[in-house]
């Protein structure tokens, strides 16, 4: 049996739909009854933030598929690495015999945010047991480009990055590797950076829409501090702004501009491109921008 957390989330949703494909035996873990019954699969109800609550989904569960959250301050703290703890914890409890964690690349304890989260999460993974576990580590996520903010009222696409490339994935690809992993032969204690099959630039990217949609989307480009103070206006706190900052910087560098094989290695074809993602969502681009 499988249990899956942030199973209505980008990833998730596909993951529960090839496991229900292949029959595979799973449930899904979510906080609201309500949307465990939209997924059309069994499921329990349990939150991260009560530990006692995942006592009864791990009943009879022998592997996990661990997705938590975005590493975003709630009441200006961070509450993931308490939070997606007690699942391994509840894990080991339950004798968990294999998890597939999903990560961030460059993850490591100390950087900032995201990366700094899932380092110390995924430090806490490898000595929580016997359980063997493998880390999903991906690039930018092709879904957040349908994600608010991502375009500006006049229908240009906000650029984060500069110049540099971006090897941006498409979350179906992540799930199928996940599935995989829970599904054929363990992988225990390995890492598998999962790219698409090109970077490119926010220019690139504008110009990809432009094709796809058939009218012009021009850029508006933003440089870290931009974004930091914008966000800061909102009312987001100076440590998450100043370390967004520092991760758009690092991007804007190069750290998300490698192609690996990761997913055809494990898929046996190649990941998805960004022109197939943009046929694939062109109505809910048209919607984004406002387009008949």
């Amino acid at each position: 049996m499988i249990l899956l957390t942030g199973a209505t989330g980008a990833i998730g949703r596909h993951l529960v739909r090839r496991l229900a494909d292949r029959g595979a035996e799973f449930r899904a873990l979510v906080r609201d009854e309500a949307k465990g019954r939209a997924l059309g699969c069994a499921y329990a109800v349990g939150d991260f933030a009560d530990p006692g609550s995942l006592t009864a989904a791990f009943d009879g569960v022998d592997r996990l598929f661990l997705n938590g959250p975005g590493a975003a301050p709630v009441d200006g703290e961070q509450p993931m690495v308490r939070q997606l703890g007690s699942v391994i914890d509840a894990a080991a409890a339950a004798g968990v015999e294999r998890v597939v964690k999903v990560s961030v690349w460059h993850a490591a304890p100390g950087r900032p945010l995201s990366e700094g989260v899932h380092g110390v999460l995924d430090r806490r993974l490898a000595e929580s047991g016997p359980a063997a576990w493998t880390l999903l580590q991906p690039s930018g996520f092709l879904q957040n480009l349908l994600a608010p903010g991502t375009f500006t009222p006049d229908g240009r696409l906000v650029g984060r990055y500069g110049g540099a490339p971006v090897s941006h994935i498409d979350c179906r690809d992540i799930a199928e590797c996940a599935e995989v992993l829970l599904t054929g032969p363990p992988r225990p204690g390995e890492s598998f950076v999962l790219t698409g099959p090109e970077a490119v630039t926010d220019r690139e990217l504008a110009a990809r829409i432009s094709h796809a949609l058939g009218r012009t989307v021009g850029l508006a480009p933003l440089a870290p501090d931009e974004v930091s103070a914008a966000l800061a206006a909102q009312g987001l706190p100076a440590g998450f702004t100043a370390g967004l900052a520092e991760l758009l910087r690092q991007v804007a560098a190069g750290s998300l501009a490698g192609v690996t094989t990761a997913v055809p290695d494990l898929l046996g074809r190649p990941a998805r491109t960004v022109d197939a993602f943009l046929a694939d969502h062109l109505p809910a681009f048209r919607a984004a921008l406002r387009l008949p």
